[in-house]
């Protein structure tokens, strides 16, 4: 298909809610060395993009200033140097920027292929969630068969995708959601689930393991669940921190479970990472976690899709917090 001069992508005038984001036009982007032009179909709608509208995620140098993170179409063009993809392919990336378009460049490295039988409403639904998973709960936390993960946000994408990829790895994840029916929704999801609301988390999971605590706490809240997480782990016990929904700071935080227990206590961010570290963590995620996705053993949840022109309230089911799973937006057919 050629590819136009000029493609619809999803704008706003200044930072602020769902309402500020709109439909403008702008030329197609050209693939620099090692990047691929993918023709968008789907493209995911995460956490990151909310704060991005908000005005308080400042975009990396030499990134997209469009909003959207993830996308899943078919390579239209390739820049100098790329292998291993080539036009016509269809494939998910990861990528900088640029993600709410009709078209967006990706590193090559970072693109995926669709797995067995997937559409691309499915396949945009995978990257930012799968290599955010992949790169905290098993790389950084090192969560092992047999052990057990405590899972905050259990219902987000972050949360369904470490539910998923717990259990395909044979772990056992516990997580927490903030109402009985999306406690449900996990329960139905293969987790055991906290209403955070109805109960003290701490509490429950001290019931769930009979004392014994858990190996691995994947939080994106911080704050004052600094001290709540450790109390939760188990000697040897690894917490991963990859956002801080909470806050950056806990009044309450002792250092001594922390050496009584030999805990971890790390995190991380994704958006920032080189090429290379984003390209190491597409090459495991191909050998360790596609096949279980092309077998089914593992798969995204989608919660709800919108037309691109409607990104506005696909942002704004996002900031209502109802939905289970993950929103995406439809591009092209």
């Amino acid at each position: 298909m050629p590819i136009p001069a000029t493609m619809q992508q999803i704008g706003l005038d200044a930072p602020g809610g769902a309402d500020v984001l709109r439909i403008e036009h702008a030329p197609v982007p050209a693939p620099r060395a090692g990047e691929v032009l993918i023709r968008v179909e789907a493209a995911g709608v995460n956490r990151p993009d909310i704060l991005q509208r908000q005005g308080r995620y400042p975009v990396p140098p030499d990134a997209s200033p469009v909003i959207g993170l993830e996308v899943a179409g078919t390579v239209a063009a390739l820049g100098e140097g790329v292998t291993g993809v080539g036009v016509g392919d269809r494939v998910c990336a990861l990528v900088n920027g640029g993600g709410y378009a009709d078209y967006c460049v990706a590193p090559d490295v970072q693109c995926l292929p669709w797995p067995a039988g997937y559409s691309a409403v499915q396949a945009a639904a995978l990257p930012e969630t799968f290599f955010t998973v992949w790169a905290n709960l098993f790389g950084l936390g090192r969560l092992a068969a047999g052990e057990t993960a405590l899972i905050h946000g259990g219902t987000s994408g972050i949360g369904t995708t470490a539910i998923a990829l717990a259990r395909a790895f044979g772990a056992h994840p516990i997580v927490t959601a903030g109402s009985a029916g999306k406690c449900a929704a996990c329960v139905a999801l293969g987790a055991r689930a906290i209403d955070y609301r109805a109960s003290d988390f701490v509490a429950e999971i001290n019931r769930l393991t009979g004392g014994g605590g858990v190996d691995v706490v994947l939080d994106m809240v911080a704050g004052s669940y600094l001290s709540r997480n450790i109390a939760c782990l188990k000697r040897d016990g690894r917490l991963v921190v990859i956002a801080v929904q909470g806050g950056t700071k806990d009044p309450e935080f002792n250092i001594l479970p922390v050496m009584a227990k030999r805990l971890v206590i790390t995190g991380s961010t994704l958006r920032p990472r080189t090429r290379d570290e984003k390209g190491a963590i597409a090459a495991a995620l191909r050998a360790q976690v596609w096949p279980k996705l092309n077998d089914g053993q593992c798969a995204p949840i989608i919660h709800a899709t919108f037309p691109l022109r409607d990104a506005a309230a696909a942002h704004a089911m996002l900031d209502s917090g109802t939905h289970v799973g993950k929103i995406v937006l439809t591009v092209a057919g």
